[in-house]
């Protein structure tokens, strides 16, 4: 039993979306005193979307009734969006909560804090994307009714409830081989996509996934800009390959992670169940990767495939709606903040050296996040209109 594996069945079950055979699985699985401290691990990232004060106030006792409650409620009572963290470690969590955000700098020196104002308010990402069908016609997902949306060469293109965008097949394959459709997320934007043939696409803020509207002939094949997870459906018969600016990624029926944004300094592409083959674009010798392992090709044109392994939980971060920052630079925080709530970033004066861990939700204000990374004296923020201006 693979971590992601129980993670899977417990983002699922969150979602109301387990198979009757998964039921029967997470069930199991909970009732097995070995996975007892990975299911504690994978649980935890959401305890974040708890206010302060109610983090605070909480006891052990009443830490300890909460998850029993989670894990015991009837699937469809569970809400999407909750999560909760782990009780075997609530006195430490609990500190680092009051706080908002854990993180620890190089130096940070003894400069007064300037905490960004809290009357400063940018909206938060959320389920905003564009669909471009093949005749042309684009689609604004954020604000179109639940339901169908388009129907083309035996394809239905529904919206549901969710946010999540579904194709159905419900009549003959007729839809020729130029026959692709594009879906679009903008900055502060994600969405989900099930794809005809069954697989399932998260994208990321600012990314976008061209494909055919049914699969045909030997392969499935897509191409991404940006960041998406995917959970392939299997289909020996049909590889499903994803198509980078850098790469191609080749795999029959798995779960992985592609984060492909040119601002980055390289693709990487995060397996966490299954196998893949990565293949850098300007070459024919491809590597394999095993779960728990990352592939890195640099984006300024090196052929060559870094294997390394991955932080599964950091790459995960998005996807399960927080921020998770390990050993990470300014600039490099400003950018996935700046993907998310859609504003700009400038540096005024010396760029901080300061190095930022810790984990906060995506829902927060903005102002909140940058009051966070403030706590650490060594950079400091100024909102003004759209526009972040990053002080050291």
């Amino acid at each position: 039993m693979t971590k992601y594996r129980l993670s899977n069945l417990y983002q699922h079950y969150l979602a109301g979306t387990l198979t009757t055979e998964e039921q029967m699985e997470w069930k199991s699985l909970l009732a097995n005193p070995d996975l007892k401290q990975t299911l504690e691990k994978i649980v935890e990232e959401g305890w974040y979307d708890f206010s302060d004060e109610e983090i605070i106030s909480m006891d052990r006792t009443i830490a300890d009734q909460i998850f029993d409650q989670v894990v015991a409620l009837p699937q469809k009572k569970v809400k999407r969006t909750i999560l909760w963290k782990p009780f075997a470690a609530v006195a430490s969590i609990i500190i680092i909560a009051a706080l908002g955000l854990y993180l620890y700098t190089n130096g940070s020196g003894g400069k007064k804090q300037q905490f960004v104002s809290s009357t400063s308010y940018i909206e938060t990402g959320g389920n905003k994307a564009y669909l471009t069908l093949a005749n042309g016609k684009r689609i604004t997902l954020t604000d179109s009714k639940n339901g169908t949306l388009a129907a083309q060469n035996g394809v239905q293109i529904t919206k549901t409830a969710d946010g999540q965008l579904v194709y159905t097949v419900v009549g003959n394959k007729s839809s020729s081989a130029n026959d692709f459709n594009t879906i679009e997320t903008p900055r502060g934007g994600q969405y989900q996509i099930r794809l005809p043939d069954g697989t399932n696409v998260w994208l990321n803020a600012a990314s976008s996934l061209k494909y055919p509207s049914i699969f045909k002939g030997n392969e499935r094949k897509v191409e991404l800009k940006g960041e998406a997870y995917f959970e392939v459906s299997k289909n020996k018969k049909m590889p499903f390959r994803v198509i980078t600016n850098t790469q191609t990624i080749e795999v029959l029926g798995t779960h992985f992670n592609v984060k492909g944004y040119l601002e980055e300094a390289d693709t990487k592409t995060t397996l966490l169940e299954g196998s893949v083959k990565v293949v850098s674009t300007h070459s024919t010798n491809g590597v394999v990767i095993k779960p728990g392992q990352q592939a890195r090709v640099k984006n300024d044109g090196d052929d060559e495939v870094a294997i390394v392994e991955a932080d599964i939980e950091e790459v995960m971060a998005w996807k399960n709606n927080y921020f998770r920052f390990n050993n990470e630079n300014i600039q490099s925080v400003m950018r996935k903040i700046s993907r998310w709530y859609d504003v700009d970033v400038e540096y005024n004066g010396d760029i901080s050296a300061e190095e930022f861990n810790g984990t906060i939700s995506r829902t927060k204000n903005i102002a909140q996040v940058l009051r966070m990374l403030e706590e650490t004296k060594g950079v400091h923020f100024k909102i003004e209109g759209r526009r972040i201006v990053v002080m050291k």
